[in-house]
């Protein structure tokens, strides 16, 4: 879940998933710091309580303030702030985790950066969120490998269909384009292609959420990872799973 508010340039976003067991705040401190590179697969690192982009300063933070459910850091600068405001908060409340920006004024304008920084922030920190939580309690009965290869087979023959009434030579491209917006627009909205109705099983996040855009983006761009490896990277990456439905 994800509120957004723009008061006279200021910036506020709450993003949030539900919460399996209780998280401390210096566990979200020292999480959040670590896997800020393993999620922008090394472009943003955190050094001190900083985030750099190569050597330069993201955003510049203040010293933490930890207390026993949630850890608060000011923002004090950066090449992505206009200048010192605000505050970048993690908790865990009322049975969610919530990571929220408040007062946040973005060197980009409020247009441009509603389209530009807000949504890779989204995802990012959602992404975060959702690898906290963990696996557990599992949002579901896992569907069995033999059944998530029926639904795939569907879907490719029912991609393949549709590229082929376009009526163009070359459909590889066809293809590929109408396969990555079909299951990007299923997984967002119900979780469920046509394969997967065929053999009941829908795709959710690990908290039981339907999975954001950004999430079934990323969870179809590493399935070809996933064939190499052998195992379902894909949805470690995306912070999803696929449940029987």
């Amino acid at each position: 879940m994800t509120v957004l508010r723009f008061t006279d340039g200021q910036v506020s976003v709450d993003v949030s998933v539900a919460r399996g067991t209780a998280v401390s705040g210096s566990r979200l401190r020292d999480s959040y710091l670590a896997d800020i590179r393993r999620l922008t697969l090394g472009l943003v690192q955190a050094r001190g309580d900083s985030l750099y982009v190569g050597p330069v300063v993201l955003l510049r933070f203040g010293r933490p303030k930890v207390t026993r459910s949630a850890v608060e850091w000011p923002i004090e600068g950066g090449i992505a702030a206009r200048h010192a405001a605000g505050r970048f908060r993690i908790e865990s409340l009322h049975g969610r985790l919530v990571a929220s920006v408040e007062g946040y004024r973005p060197l980009l304008p409020i247009p441009l950066y509603a389209v530009t920084q807000l949504p890779v922030h989204r995802l990012i920190t959602r992404l975060y969120l959702l690898r906290v939580r963990g696996r557990e309690p599992a949002p579901g009965i896992s569907a069995e490998p033999r059944d998530r290869t029926r639904a795939a087979a569907v879907d490719l023959a029912f991609c393949a269909t549709l590229a082929g009434l376009t009526g163009r030579r070359r459909k590889l491209h066809v293809l590929l384009g109408i396969a990555a917006a079909y299951h990007v627009a299923c997984w967002s909205i119900s979780g469920r292609t046509l394969g997967g109705m065929v053999v009941r099983e829908r795709v959710v996040s690990v908290d039981g959420s339907k999975p954001t855009i950004g999430q079934s983006a990323v969870r179809l761009l590493t399935i070809p990872i996933a064939w190499v490896l052998g195992r379902p990277f894909h949805d470690e990456v995306g912070g999803t799973d696929v449940v029987v439905d």
